[in-house]
């Protein structure tokens, strides 16, 4: 697949962690590891584009707690979302080789023989003034996705089972026109649509994108299915961000549904076949409860009959800090469930799963204590068996 990246070397799977496995054939995460520009640029200083490969040349310690963390639970195929989407030699690979490769506060390293990435749409820009701030086309709020350049905030898969390139499909370009009953956002001024008839025909439906990845683990298939939907805030009255937020899960149902309207970048029709194995992941930024609950969007996902939503990952030291009843399924500091590890009815059985939040007691502490010193989102894995 074009611009799309498959390397191979040998994996190693021991560690602390390891020991949760013994039942399971594979553990599944995802990691909204805030790899991006505005990371790692300073008070004042514009957003670069090769911020990413700059920090990752440098050593630096929040890469390497992200590195640690990961070494860790030591997952066998994980999603990283706002993993900025650059040249492969100066990006995954870099990380791969200097940080995952190399032993982290003495944990065993691991190594990732196979990893994909490809094109999304934040920061490739529009003709249009979406975010009607009176100036057209400009990258962040006028792109297709908000950022600061061609794939800021991206993503990325690492897998220790083969991918499938050539069954791989994206959804980078399908349009928001063309989802049947797309939310339309209203300007609450002029009550008219938000969006121009000709922003409507051209704009992306994916913030970032969408991925259907079929992964080979011992002869059995399952797909994972990766995305990074927009924040529903940053917005108006209007909603528009909350809306697309809302359609962007919705794409993952139907999706999963075999819709015929869909279609991928190849130009392939429909969704995924009946009787298939998959694993949803990633930062969906909705929350099925609490004071930024969404749950008529993420009704589509944990209610859809497709989906085995029986098992909600949690943390000690998320119930720690907070005192809502289902804080222990926080996944992101500003307090929601936001990520997502979510496997079909058909094929798997959950064993086990988890979200990276140690107690402030805990020696691993020090790699959240705070948003710098790894990431505002933790880590979410389930252990599961592919029958």
């Amino acid at each position: 697949m074009k611009n799309a990246l498959l390397t191979s070397s040998i994996a190693l799977a021991t560690g602390l962690f390891a020991t949760n496995l013994v039942a399971a054939d594979l553990r599944v995460a995802t990691f909204n590891v805030s790899m991006d520009a505005t990371n790692y640029a300073s008070k004042g200083e514009a957003i670069d584009k090769d911020a990413l490969s700059k920090a990752l040349a440098s050593n630096h310690q929040q890469i390497r707690n992200i590195a640690e963390i990961i070494q860790r639970v030591r997952p066998d195929v994980i999603l990283l979302n706002e993993f900025d989407y650059i040249d492969a030699d100066k990006g995954i690979n870099v990380f791969r080789k200097n940080y995952l490769q190399v032993s982290q506060n003495k944990q065993v390293a691991i190594d990732y023989p196979y990893a994909f990435i490809a094109p999304v749409n934040t920061g490739l820009p529009t003709n249009f003034d979406l975010d009607k701030d009176g100036v057209k086309g400009h990258y962040k709020g006028d792109a297709h996705g908000f950022g600061f350049f061609e794939g800021h905030y991206a993503m990325a898969v690492l897998s220790r089972y083969p991918i499938d390139l050539e069954k791989a499909r994206t959804l980078q370009t399908f349009k928001y026109k063309d989802m049947p009953n797309a939310q339309m956002p209203i300007d609450p001024k002029t009550g008219k649509d938000w969006y121009s008839k000709e922003a409507w025909q051209a704009i992306h439906l994916s913030s970032k994108s969408f991925w259907d990845l079929p992964i080979n683990v011992k002869g059995k298939t399952f797909h994972l299915l990766a995305s990074h939907p927009t924040p529903p805030v940053f917005d108006g009255d209007e909603d528009r961000n909350g809306k697309r937020n809302h359609d962007e899960v919705r794409l993952i149902a139907d999706y999963i549904n075999n819709e015929n309207y869909l279609y991928d970048d190849k130009g392939q029709q429909g969704g995924l076949k009946p009787n298939s194995r998959f694993v949803i992941v990633g930062d969906l930024n909705a929350a099925p409860e609490g004071d930024k609950a969404r749950p008529t969007t993420t009704d589509q996902i944990l209610k859809n009959p497709h989906v085995n939503a029986s098992f909600t990952p949690s943390s000690k030291g998320a119930k720690e800090s907070y005192k809502d009843s289902y804080a222990k399924n926080y996944t992101a500091y500003w307090q929601a469930r936001a990520d997502y590890v979510l496997p079909s009815n058909y094929g798997i059985e959950i064993k086990n799963g988890g979200v990276f939040w140690p107690t402030k007691d805990s020696e691993l502490y020090r790699l959240i204590k705070d948003r710098n010193a790894s990431s505002d989102h933790r880590m979410v894995w389930l252990d599961i068996s592919l029958k």
